[in-house]
């Protein structure tokens, strides 16, 4: 509308006007009007960009969201974002669904049985790429807080030659970044150690105690502590191993999004909000608190869960922003270890849609 407008006025000029627009390198507009070229700054052509993006929040109609997560810390935002209100704010009646493993997630959301899932980026491009389901990445989140754990007796990766690296599921995410940190020190995984499909982090931490064979896993928090509560050892952070990672987004059905709209903004908005208070320094005590009741964890280990959680590139990102050069890592890794696009990682637009948590991150609250 405001174009046209614009393009109306300029009809003393010229009363034929041709919708050619070209913008230069040097962020000059150009309209081309007949024969003749009208150059217009850059500003103008970032209030038409505007014009027709809205930021008003939208109607806060009455929904009932189904949310699968893990049993984890990362899920605090969540947690946060309920315990203060953002999401009744908005008229969204959350239910939390805790999955048991990641195969059992990435079912649930392509039958409808759930209507967002937060789970590894990764999960979402297989869902995509092997599942054939039209998922899409809707907004960011943390990078996994993910560290490498063995059990007391092994020293060096070496030591783990022979026995099992305990994992969610062999071919996704935290599975493909422990393979390729034990392919970097020269063990390859069913020539030099097997895979045992376990499921999520807490039944991986139970699966050390369980036989001496369960040599490696990757963890993250509060279960982190919990593995060294009972001797196991990490040999390092995943940040430090392997690179930046994109771990947990929110991630929907396509089609559902699209549908859905509204309501899904309103829940991003709510999860940035609940992002944001888990950084106010004014509210650790209770995010610590909120750990502990959600989790039942002990005092320490929530602690020492929240202050992963905001440590820079291991845990939460600022206002659970996506990481792009994280996401990059993540379809390298998939190429590489399961030699998916013939070895060559895609360009990440297929996989992503984070319009709706741009406009979700203008109207929330500070």
């Amino acid at each position: 509308m405001a174009i046209a407008l614009f393009a109306h006025s300029m009809l003393v000029v010229n009363n034929e006007f041709q919708s050619a627009l070209h913008l230069w390198p040097a962020g000059i507009f150009m309209i081309q009007i007949t024969s003749r070229f009208l150059l217009i700054p850059l500003t103008f052509t970032l209030l038409m960009g505007c014009a027709g993006i809205s930021v008003t929040p939208p109607a806060n109609d009455p929904v009932t969201l189904r949310v699968n997560v893990f049993r984890s810390a990362t899920n605090i935002p969540i947690y946060m974002a309920e315990e203060k209100g953002a999401f009744a704010k908005r008229n969204i009646r959350l239910e939390l669904q805790f999955t048991p493993n990641s195969s059992e997630q990435r079912a649930g959301l392509a039958a409808g049985r759930s209507d967002i899932a937060h789970t590894a980026a990764d999960n979402s491009v297989a869902m995509v790429e092997v599942a054939k389901v039209d998922t899409v990445i809707v907004g960011g989140g943390d990078s996994g807080l993910l560290e490498l754990f063995v059990r007391p007796e092994i020293k060096s990766l070496a030591d783990v030659k022979g026995k099992a690296m305990v994992v969610d599921a062999p071919n996704t995410a935290y599975a493909l970044v422990a393979r390729k940190i034990l392919k970097n020190a020269g063990l390859i995984d069913g020539r030099d150690y097997r895979l045992a499909p376990i499921g999520g982090t807490e039944s991986r931490v139970n699966a050390f105690s369980q036989s001496p064979e369960n040599a490696v896993g990757m963890l993250n928090p509060p279960w982190t502590f919990v593995a060294e509560s009972r001797g196991a050892r990490s040999l390092g952070q995943a940040k430090d191993l392997f690179g930046p990672y994109q771990a947990i987004v929110p991630i929907a059905m396509r089609s559902w999004a699209q549908s859905n709209s509204g309501a899904l903004e309103r829940y991003l908005a709510a999860y940035i909000e609940g992002c944001r208070m888990t950084f106010d320094p004014s509210n650790r005590a209770e995010v610590i608190s909120v750990l502990r009741k959600r989790l039942n964890l002990t005092q320490e280990v929530a602690s020492r869960s929240y202050e992963g959680l905001i440590q820079p590139g291991h845990g939460l990102a600022r206002d659970c922003r996506f990481d792009m050069a994280g996401f990059r890592n993540a379809l390298a890794l998939r190429a590489e270890i399961e030699g998916q696009w013939g070895g060559v990682p895609p360009e990440p637009n297929k996989y992503i849609e984070l319009t709706y948590y741009e406009r979700a991150l203008k109207f929330a609250s500070p």
